[in-house]
């Protein structure tokens, strides 16, 4: 008699993604910051969305930031578009903080 083997747990990119994020906050910086140089609006509020999930959901993260949880809902929707300060809020929230550094050194 043969015996069957469970086949592995499978899970969705989201939750994957979701869960390397819980685990590994330097992962969820270094991801967050190549959508900054690459990505586009839409992008940058996926990841967002992402890391929110991540780190205990927007009514939480929006409590942290002292934001209003339905404006920091709609500004992580697709077509969100947070100002500078809800978005810093929400990154020190998450425990980053946005940068900028240059792109190539200048020449004198």
């Amino acid at each position: 008699m043969t015996r069957k083997s469970k086949p592995a747990a499978s899970r969705n990119h989201e939750d994957a993604t979701v869960e390397s994020f819980r685990k590994d906050p330097a992962f969820a910086a270094e991801y967050l910051n190549s959508v900054l140089e690459d990505g586009d609006q839409k992008e940058l509020m996926l990841v967002l969305r992402r890391m929110a999930k991540a780190l205990g959901g927007v009514s939480k993260l929006a409590k942290e930031a002292e934001l209003n949880v339905n404006t920091l809902y709609r500004t992580l929707s697709p077509k969100g578009n947070p100002e500078l300060k809800s978005l810093r809020a929400l990154l020190r929230a998450m425990g980053m903080q946005l940068t900028v550094r240059p792109l190539r050194k200048r020449v004198a």
